[in-house]
């Protein structure tokens, strides 16, 4: 049935090549490096989510799938999956999400002082259509939590401090954390973009925060790279040549990077908060980040103090959407404990990178973390 997990996945899977496939239709050139692509300058079929960055606008359309539970053809011509061309296709489906677009705004700006508080998720929560009836298997049958909430009460007897010194006594110790400046890593990578196949990936990181990842996919290189300041996203399974990250993805992509060498990430943002949530059938302290007002990431570490998860949200004119990092298989490189699995979920893919080989301390060339070349789409 529509909205059901099986079908939920399986649409994720045509989502993701779905809206990687529309942007590289639309085949426009790479946008001056000093700023990102603004939606306008690459697909000219869009209305009203103008004036934002490309990345941001695929999260926006991942709100959607998610909140839709299916794929991107739900709205768009099903001839799109073999004729990209037809994603620009105003479909009554389209025109009616516009409608919708127009009414969640108004009621956004009536009620909520323009904060997006009511989103496409509030009322149809993985369904086609919003429930309107009441459901009594969801009154008297197990609750179904989220964890990745952005809204819970604070923990006023544990300090984001504490929280920070356990899981750096827990990987090591800041004196032998110290010690590693640079990692080299090989590895396997499984996703969407490869139907979940196992393919080489490597990976070269160096203290404090650049960061880089090289896919080895079967059309060719798909590099992610971070250098401490910008970051871009260039190969054949990205929706442009050349993607450059903003807002949240590029504080996630920040993240990462900081995360390789964690003895500053209490530094990373200016406020943080501490509360209690449960991840399976263990409970977890959650250490959540704040700017401007609104709550950005979250940070979840188990009770023998490791990180088992990140959770970003990038701010999308439809909403908050998330971006979920899952840290496991915790191993010893140096006498630092590293997680060599790491699953990443997005509401438009999802992937998985095991690392086999991490080798602490190798010089890397500089150029590992120059913005990437542009490679055309597959």
């Amino acid at each position: 049935m529509p909205g059901s997990k099986h079908t939920f996945l399986g649409a994720m899977t045509i989502a993701g090549v779905c809206l990687l496939g529309v942007a590289i239709e639309a085949g426009q050139t790479t946008p001056a490096q000093d700023r990102p692509p603004m939606v306008e300058d690459v697909f000219k079929s869009v209305v009203l989510l103008k004036g934002i960055p490309v990345d941001t606008f695929f999260e926006a359309m991942g709100m959607f799938a998610n909140a839709m539970g299916n794929d991107c053809t739900f709205c768009h011509s099903s001839t799109a999956v073999f004729d990209k061309a037809a994603f620009a296709v105003p479909t009554p489906r389209i025109q009616r999400a516009r409608q919708m677009i127009v009414m969640m705004n108004a009621i956004n700006k009536t009620y909520f002082g323009g904060q997006p508080r009511l989103t496409c998720f509030t009322c149809h929560s993985g369904n086609q259509s919003p429930q309107s009836d009441p459901n009594l298997d969801l009154q008297y049958g197990a609750p179904l939590d989220n964890s990745n909430v952005r809204d819970f009460p604070s923990d006023p007897g544990i300090s984001a401090n504490e929280v920070f010194d356990k899981y750096l006594q827990a990987i090591g110790g800041t004196e032998r954390l110290a010690r590693v400046s640079s990692l080299v890593a090989k590895g396997t990578y499984e996703g969407f973009d490869t139907a979940f196949a196992k393919v080489p990936v490597e990976m070269f990181a160096r203290s404090p925060d650049q960061h880089t990842t090289i896919v080895h996919l079967e059309a060719g290189d798909s590099v992610r790279t971070y250098n401490g300041r910008n970051g871009w996203m260039a190969g054949p399974d990205t929706p442009m040549p050349l993607v450059t990250l903003s807002g949240g993805n590029l504080d996630r992509a920040r993240l990462e990077a900081v995360l390789l060498f964690p003895a500053g990430i209490r530094q990373a943002f200016s406020q943080w908060r501490v509360g209690r949530a449960v991840l399976g059938d263990q409970e977890v302290r959650v250490v959540q980040a704040t700017e401007a007002g609104q709550p950005v990431v979250n940070l979840y570490f188990d009770e023998s103090g490791l990180l088992v998860r990140l959770v970003r949200w990038t701010q999308t004119p439809v909403g908050f959407v998330p971006t979920q990092i899952d840290y496991t298989d915790y191993r010893d490189v140096a006498g630092v404990k590293m997680p060599f699995r790491r699953k990443v979920s997005q509401t438009y893919m999802q992937m998985t990178i095991e690392l086999s080989d991490v080798q602490p301390n190798v010089p890397i060339d500089a150029a590992r973390f120059a913005r990437p070349t542009p490679r055309p789409a597959a």
